[in-house]
């Protein structure tokens, strides 16, 4: 192992040495020898199988087969999640071939970031992730199941739908893809339309073609944001089937890859004599690997407090000084749009998750010996489905990778350290993503222009207010004051600045997640503005210094000056009113800090 990898893992271990052993013996408690619906009354039994049909309920009245709880997030407005809609009948048929039986256990919500973006709803995207864990734990509440599979994709539903299955910890658990949409118009000419559009070049119905090209059918958008990269992490934490998160939604192997799934889960019950719960097999390591692929890759910036809030459901305390040690020793495998002009697709054509995860554990950067839901060593992740007269079967996948443009080798990587950058001066502690930020534009000072709301910042750039070298503050946008939307209608204006010569960069305690591209982009600052951030004293004028190589992030004002300043507090009510966002203040209220998940749950 690489001696970094394992002084970070062992320092994760000590640190949660409590929390860790609190969590194990809760989950421990919770299990039955028995079928858990063994521990119902017969009323309450009467009421959870009423609707079933006769067959299943003589299973489920025999006590001896084991059901499967089905957490899903299908709704057909959003393409990642519309391929749910026919899982179900096909999970049930799948597990009563193998003597099971599957019931939905709870439907979770599931909202896009690109359908919210500069919108109202963004303000409860964020928020939505403790909404789905707290909704999946509702429908598993019930003690009727020995198992669950999820069905989720994007940006919060995979770690809101993983924190609830830490919480059930006790039960074995596959988490259940439906791969991406089949590649469309090149993300590089979608972000020239973008631009030109934002510079008046273009009209809407240009636009609208553009994006409607991009976004074109069902499955997850191919670029490398938050949906593909929570698909990466949890097949390197082993909680996916080999080689399944990337597989088309209508392609024949998909179908078979689910069928699988269904029938492993059971694999892995009380009654199968091989019983593995989900919260002993997601540990220290576990999480490790999780993090390192989402650095090799040059994942999305969400997770640098979806992880941490993630782990904390397991009773696994990590922190951004873990991300930026294992960053300085991991190095970035993958050219994935915005770090490169490649789709999801084309990296699942280049070997895919079966040659990334050879790579690494080549370089001794992964964990080998873990649990996983094909059983033990992450080895088993350098497998590859495939077809054979209708079945399903592995095969080890390729030796290296076919286009050494997408994926590279650990000995020729495309950079020497990670795609994450944790950033630490006296405004506080930030992320950015650098694996999409060419080298010269990683250093910035500059004087400040500041803003209280992302829809101020458009108008000033065709005001021509930001025609000069500056560093555009756009606070009061963290979890406590208005949820943390993503910010990405900037990108456009501000990619416009560069592009005319312009030193640009953005500071904000917002969020931009895996779509940021080259615009050097400091987030998540924490503490936020609202919380009493130093952000909320920075004016107009003031020199900033953002610095991706180093590390720094710097108000270069004097401090007997800044100990002068009043903190400034706009009023935000109008913003915590409409679309919702009335019915969250008692959960926002309760959100934690950036780099302590921004979770308003009290897990460890």
């Amino acid at each position: 192992m690489n001696p970094t990898v394992s002084r970070v893992t062992q320092r994760i271990i000590e640190r949660s040495r409590d929390s860790r052993a609190a969590y194990l013996a809760k989950i421990e408690k919770a299990r039955s020898k028995k079928v858990h619906r063994s521990q119902l009354a017969c009323g309450n039994l009467a009421h959870g199988f009423a609707a079933c049909g006769q067959d299943d309920k003589a299973s489920l009245t025999s006590m001896i087969k084991s059901n499967i709880g089905i957490v899903t997030s299908y709704n057909d407005m959003l393409s990642a999640h519309q391929p749910y809609e026919t899982y179900p009948e096909q999970i049930k048929a799948a597990l009563h071939s193998v003597g099971a039986v599957g019931q939905v256990a709870a439907g979770v919500p599931a909202m896009c970031d690109g359908v919210t973006q500069g919108q109202d709803g963004m303000e409860l995207s964020l928020m939505s992730r403790e909404v789905i864990a707290m909704s999946a734990a509702v429908g598993l509440s019930h003690n009727m199941f020995d198992g669950a599979l999820y069905l989720g994709v994007c940006d919060k539903i995979v770690p809101g739908l993983f924190m609830a299955a830490m919480s059930f910890g006790h039960l074995p658990t596959l988490f259940v893809p439906a791969g991406p949409m089949p590649s469309g118009l090149p993300n590089k000419e979608k972000v020239r339309v973008r631009q030109l559009y934002a510079e008046g070049k273009l009209g809407r119905d240009a636009l609208l073609e553009a994006e409607a090209a991009s976004y074109h059918a069902p499955g997850t958008c191919t670029f490398y944001g938050t949906a593909n990269s929570n698909q990466m992490v949890i097949e390197v934490m082993g909680l996916h089937l080999p080689g399944s998160s990337f597989v088309q939604p209508d392609m024949p192997l998909r179908a078979a890859l689910t069928d699988a799934a269904a029938r492993q889960v059971t694999r892995m019950t009380e009654t199968s004599g091989n019983y593995m719960p989900v919260g002993r097999m997601v540990d220290e390591k576990v999480i490790v690997n999780g993090i390192i692929a989402l650095l090799a890759t040059g994942g999305s910036t969400n997770h640098t407090m979806h992880l941490v809030a993630m782990a904390r459901a397991a009773g696994i305390h990590i922190n951004w000084d873990d991300f930026s040690d294992l960053s300085d020793v991991v190095p970035l495998m993958c050219r994935i749009y915005p770090n490169g002009p490649a789709d999801i697709n084309h990296f699942q054509a280049a070997g895919g998750v079966p040659v990334l995860v050879k790579e690494l554990l080549k370089g001794g950067l992964l964990h080998e010996d873990v649990e996983t839901v094909a059983g033990h060593g992450l080895s088993r992740y350098t497998q590859e489905p495939f077809l054979e007269e209708g079945k399903l079967v592995y095969r080890p996948g390729p030796e290296k990778s076919h286009d050494s443009n997408v994926i590279a080798s650990f000995a020729s990587p495309f950079e020497s350290h990670g795609g994450t950058k944790v950033l630490t001066g006296n405004l506080g502690r930030a992320v950015m993503k650098t694996s999409a930020v060419p080298a010269d534009n990683q250093i910035i000072e500059a004087p400040a222009v500041v803003f209280h709301s992302q829809h101020d910042v458009v108008p000033a750039f065709e005001a021509g207010k930001l025609d000069k070298d500056c560093v555009v503050v756009v606070r009061y946008q963290g979890p406590r004051a208005i949820g943390m939307p993503e910010l990405h209608k900037l990108m456009p204006p501000l990619g416009v600045l560069m592009d005319r010569g312009l030193k640009v960069a953005l500071v904000t305690d917002g969020r931009l997640s895996g779509a940021s591209g080259k615009v050097p982009s400091a987030i998540h600052v924490t503490p936020e503005a609202y919380s009493g951030g130093l952000l909320a004293k920075v004016r107009d004028g003031d020199m900033v210094r953002v610095n991706g190589k180093t590390g720094e992030l710097t108000l270069l004002v004097d401090e007997a000056e800044l100990a002068s300043r009043e903190l400034v507090h706009p009023d935000l009510s109008e913003l915590h009113d409409g679309s919702g966002r009335e019915m969250f203040a008692a959960l926002r209220e309760q959100l934690s800090g950036a780099e302590e998940g921004a979770s308003c749950i009290k897990f460890y």
